[in-house]
């Protein structure tokens, strides 16, 4: 069994879509969240929208919840409490969507390894790309719900990824996002029970960065996966 680390953006997605396909289990999806805020950390996406996300891919939630903003060493504690957690329910394999940051990759290595776990990294590696075209051939859908102001405008907020939004792109920005240039809500694609319903909230500038706020059209119920017990 599988905990895949979630943020409801297209890397996540993709690594989910890759584990799906090798015939893996992937039996909860560990995101963190600001408390501050209700929302998932750096994506800025309601935690009912996630909720919403994770009830269409048929999947429970194992919520990590943040101070924000968040020390380091918070981090690392609250972190390693889910991870302790989720072993003691029988999970010793955990994956990420990463691609190509080597210093990420160690750093994730360096902190699960020592309690005995299992660390996959599904889509490591691929050219960025083709990751997204790939992504789109697919056919998922997903939109901007974060930028970086410093690296880009407002302009790229909120708009649907496709072909038109990577032709845009300045050419040292990453067509992945992959250095935190943008980020991404999936709201349809493969695996997917139904599309998930939002409208579009207002744009904030928040930190340096530019948020999306998308706002649920309904909630589904979702149970959250208890930090005690059996999966």
């Amino acid at each position: 069994m599988i905990a895949l680390a979630w943020s409801g953006g297209k890397d996540s997605m993709m690594a989910l879509h890759a584990l799906r396909r090798r015939g893996e289990r992937v039996a909860v999806l560990l995101v963190t969240l600001n408390e501050a805020f209700d929302r998932v950390s750096m994506h800025g996406v309601r935690r009912s929208l996630i909720h919403a996300q994770a009830a269409a891919l048929g999947l429970p939630l194992y919520e990590v919840w943040l101070p924000h903003p968040c020390p380091n060493e918070i981090y690392e504690q609250r972190m390693g409490e889910a991870v302790r957690a989720l072993m003691d329910q029988g999970i010793r394999r955990f994956a990420f969507g990463d691609l190509f940051l080597e210093e990420i990759r160690a750093y994730r290595l360096r902190h699960l390894l020592p309690l005995g776990a299992e660390v996959l990294f599904p889509i490591w590696g691929e050219p960025t790309h083709d990751l997204v075209r790939r992504f789109l051939a697919l056919g998922f859908r997903a939109l901007t719900v974060c930028v970086d102001g410093n690296r880009l405008g407002p302009a790229f907020l909120g708009r649907t990824l496709d072909l038109g939004f990577l032709a845009d792109l300045p050419p040292e920005v990453d067509p992945a996002g992959e250095n935190g240039e943008f980020h991404t809500f999936v709201y349809d694609g493969p695996g997917f029970r139904e599309p998930v319903a939002f409208t579009r909230g207002e744009q904030v500038y928040r930190d340096g960065f530019w948020f999306q706020d998308l706002v649920p059209v309904t909630v589904p119920a979702l149970p959250v996966l208890p930090r005690k017990g059996s999966l």
